[in-house]
């Protein structure tokens, strides 16, 4: 199965920070990601950083990789569960993008030692058909917008230190995403209940995390709603090709080199993934 890849870059509002540290600490966070390291906490060391700020942060990294030939294909929605918001003591979601270069098929052989402080989560991907343009974009939009609804795998990878991390901080950090897997049944939105749709994820045949897909703010859809309005306040929107990960209905679950994983969707199908 293809996915269709195309989505754009959208601008953000710069708030507190000069320019030229916006600049000074993508610098940073693209050396991280070179060299899969991490670097100290952004608000320890600017107290005054704000939200605009961070989504200029990840707008500049963003706009370097477009720059440098990587291929935007969708967008991420994170903490949107309460069973995420309590893992990472954050409250409120956020949004980061994917480019085509880490998407994987169903099946594959990741190299563990691209990531960073590497987990897994639980999620389903919308593939849109028409763009979503906010704000008030309600859930039946979303519903409407949609050509069908795939299991996925979320990879994690934290280029900024974990311990004390803010809001702040995580959206900086592209809202620590790191790849996509996809795989198992795609589906229309009318053919299942999205609300209902569960997951067992294993770990080396161990069964880990399990959860249900209405832990996402009751709906799965309401994440992609809150992206498209959150969206329309940098003055950017959702187009038709791309995929947006729903977020997590699991804890993010850490994962080794060696470890083999597998999540199981029931009638949507399955996933898997080794990391190597």
């Amino acid at each position: 199965m293809a996915l269709p890849l195309r989505a754009r870059a959208g601008g953000v509002t710069v708030g507190a920070l000069p320019a030229e540290t916006i600049t000074a600490i993508a610098d940073e966070l693209a050396a991280a990601e070179r060299d899969r390291t991490t670097v100290p906490l952004l608000t320890a060391r600017h107290p005054g950083m704000t939200i605009d700020d961070s989504y200029a942060v990840q707008n500049e990294w963003r706009r370097r990789g477009v720059a440098a030939g990587r291929r935007l294909v969708g967008r991420k929605i994170g903490l949107t569960s309460k069973v995420m918001q309590a893992a990472t003591d954050i409250t409120e979601p956020d949004y980061g993008a994917i480019f085509a270069d880490a998407v994987f098929e169903n099946g594959s052989l990741i190299e563990h030692s691209r990531f960073s402080n590497v987990r897994i989560e639980v999620e389903l991907a919308f593939v849109l058909g028409s763009p979503l343009t906010g704000p008030d974009v309600t859930v039946f939009d979303v519903l409407r917008a949609t050509d069908y609804v795939v299991p996925a795998l979320e990879i994690l990878s934290s280029r900024i230190e974990m311990p004390g991390r803010t809001i702040v901080d995580t959206i900086s950090d592209n809202a620590a995403f790191g790849g996509l897997v996809y795989g198992g049944n795609p589906v229309a939105v009318d053919a299942v209940d999205l609300r209902w749709v569960s997951a067992l994820l294993y770990r080396n045949e161990t069964i880990e995390e399990s959860g249900v897909a209405a832990a996402v703010l009751n709906h799965p859809a309401t994440g992609v709603a809150w992206l498209a309005n959150k969206l329309a306040q940098h003055g950017d929107r959702l187009e038709a090709g791309e995929i947006v990960l729903g977020g997590s209905f699991t804890r993010p679950m850490w994962v080794e080199k060696g470890d083999t994983v597998l999540a199981d969707y029931r009638e949507l199908g399955t996933i898997s993934c080794r990391f190597v």
